[in-house]
């Protein structure tokens, strides 16, 4: 086994310590979106045991008046995207059109979307349970113009 120089062990050391202060940093003033060296929260939170507990949707209704649900097969965009990015379409309901431009891209014969809604379906929860009730929200809405 040949001995690490100095070089070797300072460049490391260094390497070390600059992770140290990164990940000290990120914890100190960073966001999720600093992950790895930001911190983590999804998972660091929890909801009180009588709070509703949210399932966000996303859907379409086309010019027949039949609701479309959207999800990743339907338009190979995730959930989750839409979920993360959720207040930037309440602020400008026109970018749910990239969602309903990505429907007719993969349904090239299926009748056009006329609106896209992202629905947020609240379960009861008492105890920790669920009741089996729930109320749907529509968020955000986006319709077409004419």
């Amino acid at each position: 086994m040949e001995t690490l120089t100095a070089r070797g062990r300072a460049v490391r050391v260094g390497a070390t310590l600059l992770g140290l202060a990164l990940l000290l940093l990120g914890t100190v003033r960073g966001t999720d979106d600093d992950f790895p060296f930001g911190p983590f929260r999804m998972y660091s939170t929890s909801d009180p045991p009588n709070a509703p507990a949210p399932d966000t949707r996303v859907e379409g209704v086309d010019r027949t008046g039949a609701v479309v649900p959207l999800g990743q097969d339907a338009t190979g965009i995730r959930r989750a995207e839409i979920e993360g990015q959720q207040d930037r379409y309440a602020a400008d309901p026109s970018l749910l059109r990239t969602v309903a431009d990505a429907y007719a891209e993969r349904h090239p014969g299926a009748p056009e979307l006329v609106e896209v809604r992202i629905v947020v379906r609240w379960f009861d929860i008492k105890g920790g349970r669920p009741t089996g009730k729930w109320t749907d929200e529509t968020a955000v809405r986006w319709e077409t113009v004419g």
